[in-house]
């Protein structure tokens, strides 16, 4: 029952932090060291939860160690600061490769007819059960905070878009009236760098967002923690839309080398 769920996950957030798990996440997660001590706090406490109730699976020969489960789950848990949380509730496991890996894809090419082959993949969110990562890109996007690029924020934004089902850029909303300002803006803005795209304009925001209405909002989700100054100052209008959903607002840290 969520009642008993709830209670579990009070205890596990008080248990003491691990002092080595600290050093991971001060060594490999350079957000961590622009978020308030009341956040970090924070932080540590869905960390405990995430990695009491999330399995991890090394592929491909990769070992899972402490530094890989900590680094990961610092990354994921950061979008789930000061917001009422379930902890991707569809989520189960986490399978790291050592880097980027080859993934088995189908496309319809018309008339029934579906063309098989191989892509190269950092990151996959499935909707049912489980995401997969590159250890080697984990660690570079975690290491570097300004360059809008993080496979873990970007795999684990899909995760919260997937939790009513389908993945659509449209994640669960705290009230329904909300909706109506994230579909006017997040569609506006996925229009614009749809066309700034097309005409080769430099943009902000990562050019893949313009695949689709998911890739827009996990591509937006990166910028929002990655450039926010300058996503601020270029979209004002999706900065509040995610700073509302986030219930963050990094462009008021300590960072201000855009």
């Amino acid at each position: 029952m969520f009642w008993l769920k709830r209670q579990r996950r009070r205890r596990l957030k008080r248990i003491p932090f691990s002092t080595a798990w600290r050093e991971i996440i001060e060594r490999n997660v350079s957000y961590w060291h622009v978020l308030s001590e009341e956040d970090r706090l924070e932080l540590e406490g869905h960390i405990l939860v995430f990695l009491a109730e999330k399995d991890f699976e090394g592929c491909n020969g990769l070992e899972v160690t402490d530094e890989i489960r900590v680094t990961i789950a610092a990354q994921a848990c950061l979008l789930l600061l000061h917001r009422d949380t379930d902890y991707y509730p569809t989520l189960r496991s986490i399978l790291v490769y050592p880097g980027a890996y080859l993934a088995r894809v189908t496309e319809p090419v018309g008339h029934g007819v579906v063309r098989e082959g191989v892509s190269v993949r950092l990151g996959e969110s499935w909707r049912q059960g489980s995401v997969i990562l590159s250890w080697d890109d984990v660690l570079r996007g975690a290491a570097d905070i300004h360059d809008g690029q993080n496979v873990v924020l970007h795999e684990f934004a899909h995760q919260l878009d997937q939790e009513e089902g389908s993945a659509d850029g449209a994640p669960v909303l705290p009230k329904r009236s909300l909706y109506v300002a994230w579909a006017r803006v997040l569609g506006a803005e996925y229009t614009r760098l749809l066309k700034d795209a097309g005409r080769g304009h430099k943009t902000v925001l990562n050019k893949y967002g313009a695949v689709n209405p998911a890739e827009f909002f996990a591509v937006a989700t990166e910028c929002f923690f990655e450039k926010a100054h300058q996503l601020k100052r270029k979209h004002p209008e999706l900065y509040e839309e995610l700073r509302l959903f986030y219930r963050q607002d990094p462009a008021q840290s300590s960072r201000r080398s855009d």
